[in-house]
């Protein structure tokens, strides 16, 4: 099927396309239209008048239009599921579970816009004040540039769609190349609901030509990007001035206390560490064990992984498909290559066949290698030995990236002591720290990003807040 572009509500055809491939079979599973520059250009030029007339509509109507889509949504589940595992090869059980997800981000975005309000402010709370009416609004930033990565290419869309639309903003979507077709069929839910605002979505394609004309325009208010930190940072020093939001990469790691219930932990962590083949920007990537319970744990978590079925990503028992292309393959296999020269070992075996990369544990592993420096993106988990918590803080936090970590424990004072120690957007107690609620803020600190995802929160971040006095 192809994926055509939208200036806003119109669908247009290009003379050229470039087919998709499964990163699976190899077969041609989409063609999507060539895009450049200009065709960024005219979608910013269309959603810039489009934001004129999507801030007189009504709550009533862009919450009416969300929940449309959502029930579209779940009416073609299937079709959308496939789509998914078509073109980035995620297993077909988790391609649904990233419908459902969509589905429950489009309708947690309804629900909190109709009740997002300012408040009243008291004027003559100071000396130097006097009283008068004084309150703020929310009004929509304006025009929002999307731009979104390839490993939850629906739910990660809805995410910056959604609260985008539903505050009144209109939207240009850049989907990544990878999975162009599952974007066209969302896009094209929300171009052809009968409660859509006219022209306010617009779809183009393409990498650094299409992204740059979008990020250096002048006419968006506000660019919400996911992806690499380069690319994170090339958007930063080229944006200028406007509100951009950024959700970039990760090093997670999690903390395992001789106190924490070991089977739990073993099981969770097996699926932090591997669940997408490892290509999550929370994926679980260091795990600090206790000396004194390490080589129990490390028994426990190597039979858990070896339970994990690895193969094509249509049966429905697969938990792990190919990874997204050749040069991911071949970069997991040189990072693991790279550490055992270095004096790791692994404890199951390195093994990749084609693009499918089977679960790899790391054991003693050093903290200058960078396997545990750098974000690997891949189904490759480092077990590192400490004695105590404190010097798993410091090594946990000792890294460029923050965003979410997790401690496995039944001591109630290191629980205290990692929410408020730990370097990174978010902690997470007794569960992998690749868990993510949609309904959370979510986004990092330092190399991690800036802003947060979430309805409510990303509402916040696309819209502007306008003082009123009245004397």
């Amino acid at each position: 099927m192809v994926a055509n572009l939208y200036f806003g509500s119109l669908e247009v055809t290009k003379d050229k396309y470039q087919e998709r491939v499964s990163p699976y079979s190899g077969e041609v599973v989409s063609k999507v239209a060539v895009c450049d520059a200009d065709d960024a250009k005219k979608a910013l030029s269309i959603a810039k008048e489009a934001s004129k007339e999507a801030k007189k509509t009504t709550i009533a109507q862009r919450c009416s239009w969300l929940l449309d889509v959502a029930q579209k949504l779940r009416e073609s589940k299937e079709e959308m599921a496939k789509t998914i595992t078509d073109e980035v090869g995620k297993p077909i059980t988790f391609a649904r579970v990233e419908v459902d997800r969509c589905i429950e981000t489009l309708t947690i975005a309804a629900e909190t816009m109709r009740t997002m309000h300012g408040e009243t402010i008291n004027t003559d709370a100071m000396s130097s004040g006097k009283k008068t009416i004084s309150y703020f609004v929310r009004e929509p930033a304006g025009v929002v540039v999307a731009i979104t990565p390839f490993n939850f290419p629906l739910n990660l869309i809805a995410h910056k769609l959604a609260p985008a639309l539903v505050a009144a903003n209109a939207v240009v979507l850049k989907p990544t190349p990878e999975a162009p077709l599952t974007a066209y069929k969302f896009a094209k839910l929300f171009i052809e609901s009968k409660y859509a605002v006219k022209d306010a979505l617009s779809i183009v394609y393409g990498d650094a030509e299409v992204g740059s004309a979008l990020v250096t325009s002048d006419i968006p208010r506000v660019v919400s990007f996911t992806g690499s930190v380069t690319v994170g940072n090339i958007i930063a020093k080229s944006a200028g001035i406007k509100k951009v939001s950024l959700e970039l990469g990760g090093n997670a790691a999690t903390y395992i206390d001789e106190s924490a219930d070991l089977d739990l932990a073993a099981a969770r962590c097996t699926i932090g560490a591997f669940i997408n083949s490892g290509q999550v920007c929370i994926s679980l990537q260091r795990i600090y064990v206790n000396a004194k319970i390490y080589d129990e744990f490390a028994s426990k978590m190597a039979q858990e992984s070896k339970k994990l079925i690895v193969g094509s990503p249509y049966n429905d028992e697969t938990f792990m498909g190919p990874l997204i292309n050749d040069e991911a393959c071949q970069r997991a296999m040189k990072w693991v290559e790279s550490a055992i020269s270095e004096g790791a070992t692994p404890m199951l075996a390195p093994q990749a066949e084609g693009k499918i990369f089977y679960p790899c544990i790391m054991t003693d592993v050093r903290d200058d290698m960078a396997i545990v420096c750098e974000e690997v993106f891949a189904p490759i988990v480092s077990l590192v030995k400490v004695e105590s918590f404190d010097e798993a803080i410091l090594k946990m936090n000792n890294s460029p990236y923050g965003l979410q970590f997790s401690i496995f424990t039944n001591d109630l004072k290191l629980t205290q002591r990692a929410i408020y120690e730990l370097d990174a957007g978010g902690v997470v107690i007794n569960d992998m720290p690749t868990l993510r609620f949609d309904i959370q803020p979510y986004g990092g600190v330092k190399l991690s990003g800036i802003g947060r995802e979430g309805p409510r929160f990303a509402i916040e971040e696309m819209s502007e807040i306008k003082s009123v006095v009245i004397c």
